[in-house]
């Protein structure tokens, strides 16, 4: 049984904890937390061994495998990397770091020590990814010519005021980098190396120092393009967040509220059946936009754990999304474009 510490008891912390609970042979050992009130909410639910207030004394617990981040972003990479350098595996809910400097002190502390690290872009476990992704590696699609990426939410002010780090520039909290870091990964991974990004952000419903509103042109070192849109600002409600993929053969529309359902599939000039077929094997919605993919994260983590072998989700893929949505912050400050292959 592997053990696990989730430090950070907020919102996020909640799949996070249901995930190791459902993840065969992972234990929710302990929790941690500077507010108790926060940890009593799940420590409540929970059979835990162990809860801390302070964090260094929770990394100097040696029955603890693996120290589960979920505090606000900016407190992400400093926590692994002193994770790290106490032997344990990590995972890191997204963002990575707030820089690439950050970042690659982490995947250098995680190379030294020689421990297994992931950062939890957990929508690449959605069935409706792997299924199109195997459809670019059979060549289905041809060459790429367009796609599309999109998180469009509803988040009222509320939301962020719940927490006094919301919404701030010291924690780069807005919704590029909380939110839709999420479907430009997928983006990234599906499309391939983008070359230039031109951004542009706005802050246009909420009180907060960051943005509510982002969106990008990509250019990928493919020669195809891509539209980049996130906002916490439509209304009265989510419209989800969802891909869309063309190419010179065919082309997937990805929706739902966590890019989980396929609804369009249509390669070649007669794709009704094939595409009938796909489409009824799509299930419904989960019941939170944090799909389904953390018990998958934890799953796979378990087993990265146990074989001795690298994440589904590298270090490396989690820098190349901070980097993407970094190049769109540079560009919207310079007004410029932002060479990716510099």
């Amino acid at each position: 049984m592997i053990n696990f510490g989730v430090v950070g008891c907020g919102r996020v912390a909640r799949v996070h904890t249901e995930a190791i609970a459902a993840a065969a042979d992972a234990n929710l050992y302990a929790l941690c937390d500077t507010g108790e009130q926060r940890i009593r909410q799940y420590a409540d639910r929970y059979p835990i061994k162990a809860v801390f207030t302070d964090f260094e004394e929770m990394l100097g617990d040696p029955a603890i495998d693996v120290i589960n981040i979920c505090t606000p972003h900016g407190l992400h990479a400093e926590m692994a990397v002193k994770s790290i350098e106490a032997g344990k595996h990590v995972m890191i809910e997204k963002p990575l770091a707030l820089s690439l400097d950050e970042a690659d002190r982490v995947i250098e502390t995680a190379r030294r020590q020689r421990v297994k690290v992931t950062v939890v872009q957990q929508n690449r476990f959605n069935e409706a990814i792997l299924t199109t992704r195997r459809a670019l590696q059979e060549g289905r699609f041809g060459r790429l010519t367009y796609g599309t990426a999109y998180i469009r939410w509803r988040r009222e002010q509320d939301y962020y005021d719940q927490d006094a780090w919301r919404g701030t520039t010291a924690m780069a909290d807005g919704v590029l980098m909380n939110q839709a870091i999420h479907t430009i990964d997928l983006l990234v991974w599906l499309m391939g190396p983008v070359k230039r990004i031109t951004g542009r952000t706005a802050t246009r419903q909420h009180r907060l120092e960051m943005e509510d509103l982002g969106v990008a042109m990509l250019e990928f070192e493919s020669g195809a393009l891509a539209i980049v849109d996130g906002t916490t600002t439509i209304f009265p409600s989510d419209l989800g967040a969802g891909l869309n993929l063309f190419g010179q053969n065919g082309m997937v529309c990805i929706g739902g509220n966590a890019a989980n359902r396929i609804e369009k599939w249509r390669f070649g000039r007669d794709f009704q059946q094939e595409e009938n077929e796909v489409l009824a094997l799509q299930k419904e919605n989960p019941a939170s936009v944090y799909g389904t993919g953390h018990t998958h994260c934890v799953r796979d983590f378990v087993q990265a754990v146990r074989e001795d072998r690298e994440p589904f989700i590298s270090l490396e893929d989690g820098r190349y999304a901070l980097k993407i949505v970094l190049a769109i912050y540079q560009s919207n400050s310079t007004g410029l474009p932002v060479d990716l292959t510099q």
